[in-house]
């Protein structure tokens, strides 16, 4: 009997290939998915421990090892099981590229979510109030990180079974260019886009100036940015255009370097000139919230006697500011009065020429008078 058993099994032949054969290859598959399944479930386990206490690296090849497919492995261990056949040459040969398909497509899938881990992750970093370009970004970004990679393994399998892919290669990327090349402006205006996203030259409630445009930023979007101007009128701007000219961030204004000057006339008593200095040192220290830098005579100008001063207002809010330089201008005023210095005031001189006694008689009056500014 178990002569007669042995034999059917040894002797029968399924396909070519005898019933024990069958068996031993059905049940290395069995064990291999077994082991595989045990072995990823242990190492998912042992990561999800390192996760609780080292931070974000553990965290995040938990869930990309979560994301192992039960019917690649499945796949795979059936290969395994089909290795241990006597298999035709050219039966080993497409069992062989299988091998590559199975493992690229796993590969891609842990790929794909260990691109939206890190995008999901990155981009709730850049994410604050009313920015809301940033989710739509992020959205954007992933889907053509994602393109990206399936086409590369797309492409990879179909090279490894045979398929010549160099002229479908060339196709896309002449395909590329073209479509790259129609849109390039929309392009631009989506990666500046993400520039703004990203290096955060300035974000919504910003006060900006860029050039001859000035306001607060009220929407950044995947096109165009919104600025509400001190005129109250919205600005609409490229986002490519913003990027590429010279922005001037108010918002983030720390403290404020004032430059003022002013001019006393020469006819100012020499004493008063020079008490005019410390007469501007003593009007700025008056003043809460500012440090005092310097307060110099220039120069000497045509019109008049040249000061430059220099003080630093602690707090970047404008009103503050403006408060501040009018009780500065005030108290000049009153000390200058009080010390006898004068301000000086523009003068336009007016020389009269008489005619000369040749001139023609018949010529106009006012052609004969020569009126300049001095």
């Amino acid at each position: 009997m178990n002569d007669r058993l042995i034999a059917l099994f040894t002797e029968t032949n399924l396909f070519g290939i005898s019933i024990l054969n069958w068996l031993l290859a059905m049940v290395v598959a069995i064990a291999t998915f077994l082991v595989a399944r045990a072995a990823i479930s242990f190492l998912l386990h042992r990561i999800r421990r390192w996760a609780e206490h080292d931070g974000v690296l553990s965290h995040v090849l938990a869930k990309v090892l979560a994301g192992t497919s039960n019917s690649l492995l499945l796949l795979a261990s059936l290969l395994v099981g089909l290795s241990m056949l006597d298999l035709p040459e050219r039966w080993l040969t497409r069992v062989s590229s299988l091998w590559f398909v199975v493992a690229a497509l796993q590969i891609g899938l842990w790929a794909n979510r260990a691109i939206g881990l890190g995008l999901d992750r990155y981009f709730a970093g850049q994410r604050t109030d009313g920015l809301t370009q940033a989710s739509a970004l992020a959205t954007l970004s992933a889907w053509g990180a994602r393109v990206l990679l399936w086409s590369v393994v797309v492409l990879a399998m179909l090279s490894n079974l045979g398929v010549n892919i160099t002229a479908f290669v060339a196709s896309l990327g002449v395909g590329g260019i073209a479509v790259a090349l129609a849109v390039q402006n929309i392009l631009g205006d989506l990666f500046a886009s993400l520039s703004i996203a990203v290096d955060k030259p300035f974000e919504v409630g910003d006060f900006i100036v860029i050039g001859p445009l000035a306001g607060t930023v009220e929407h950044v979007g995947l096109k165009t940015t919104r600025i509400r101007s001190l005129g109250g009128e919205q600005i609409v701007m490229a986002n490519a255009s913003m990027i590429s000219s010279t922005i001037q961030n108010y918002k983030r204004l720390q403290e404020r370097r004032i430059v003022f000057e002013f001019g006393l006339s020469y006819d100012s008593p020499t004493e008063a000139v020079k008490k005019a200095p410390g007469i501007v040192e003593e009007a700025i220290k008056a003043q809460s919230q500012v440090r005092f830098d310097r307060a110099h005579l220039r120069g000497f100008g045509k019109e008049a006697l040249e000061f430059e001063c220099v003080y630093i207002v602690q707090d970047p809010g404008y009103n503050l500011y403006m408060d501040i330089q009018q009780a500065i201008n005030f108290h000049l005023l009153d000390r200058f009065s009080k010390v006898g210095a004068k301000f000086a005031v523009p003068v336009r001189a007016i020389k009269v020429t008489a005619l000369p006694q040749e001139a023609n008689l018949s010529v106009p009056a006012r052609e004969g008078l020569g009126i300049r500014g001095a």
